[in-house]
């Protein structure tokens, strides 16, 4: 018998992954680019990034394109709920004889930080959004509006959230928070009117504004209480995601997977997370996305054996 292997792709916001590997999960080869968001660089300009990362993949294993079994992928703005079609077809089109399974940059996440499809996954870096899936294998996604309607305890809703305090403060609405001077240096304003040009010009600030949100962990330990009640409502969000996606999916207990920079790495927020949803520590992922990709390509494999 022909050993088997697979592809996992992960085509996050900013960068394509793809590996192959056999069913140990062993990589045989790799392949990264950057972003493959068909929203952000056009569904035929994406296809084309897939393929091309594909075959550089499976050049590298040593391999031909007839001796991979099965594809799992994910790709942020691309669904599988609305793009599984595409998603198949962008693969197809170099893979015409594997068994695809389409994903979302959420579910492969999950499963990588899990090792299996079922649990819940909290995501909070620049933006954020909870997914979960049940023993019965349902799915929930709550969350992942954007910056505009969303983004819950995000790195730009903690940043966003210290501009706006700055601004009462100056009004008078909120009491004196040692943010103002770190938070004025950081985005390079003399004083409170530097603020609102910077903000309102021709730029999309989203990135730079997620950025604000060291300052006001760092300052939230230092005692302001401006910068504690942001992060106690970044917490709610974060753990209102987990709780509703509990609730529609019926799920009494479940494993709890943190990803995004924000909640993986050891700070405020997300050792109050912790406590918040009775987690005794930062829960590590187990692998990482794109093996969370391969490996629903394998289970796939299996159940069709």
């Amino acid at each position: 018998m022909n050993e088997q292997y697979a592809i996992g792709i992960d085509g996050g916001g900013t960068n394509l992954r793809v590996i192959v590997v056999r069913p140990d999960l062993t990589v045989v080869g790799r392949a990264d680019a950057g972003t493959a968001n068909p929203n952000v660089i056009g569904h035929d300009t994406s296809a084309a990034l897939l393929q091309q990362t594909i075959r550089k993949a499976v050049t590298h294993a040593g391999l031909e394109f007839d001796q991979i079994d099965a594809v799992g992928i994910g790709v942020a703005g691309a669904p599988r709920e609305f793009a599984s079609e595409w998603l198949r077809q962008a693969v197809l089109g170099i893979l015409p004889e594997s068994l695809i399974v389409p994903s979302s940059d959420h579910e492969i996440a999950l499963v990588g930080a899990l090792g299996k499809r079922e649990g819940v996954l909290i995501l909070a870096g620049t933006g954020s959004v909870g997914y979960g899936i049940n023993a019965a294998g349902e799915s929930a996604l709550v969350g992942g509006w954007g910056y505009l309607l969303g983004d819950e305890g995000s790195g730009y809703s903690l940043g966003m959230e210290a501009l706006r305090a700055l601004m009462k403060e100056w009004d008078g609405r909120l009491p004196e928070t040692s943010l103002t001077e770190p938070i004025l240096t950081a985005i390079g304003a003399q004083d409170i009117w530097g603020i609102v040009t910077w903000l309102y010009g021709d730029v999309v600030r989203t990135p730079e504004i997620a950025k604000l949100s060291p300052i006001v962990l760092e300052h939230a330990i230092k005692g302001d209480q401006v910068a504690q009640k942001i992060v106690e409502r970044g917490v709610e969000g974060l753990a209102e995601h987990v709780e509703t996606i509990k609730r529609r999916l019926g799920m009494d207990k479940s494993e709890i997977a943190f990803a995004g920079g924000l909640l993986t790495s050891d700070n405020l927020l997300s050792r109050t997370l912790c406590q918040r949803l009775g987690l005794s520590d930062i829960p590590q992922p187990r692998y990482t996305p794109v093996i969370g990709a391969a490996l629903l390509a394998l289970q796939r494999l299996k159940q069709r054996a």
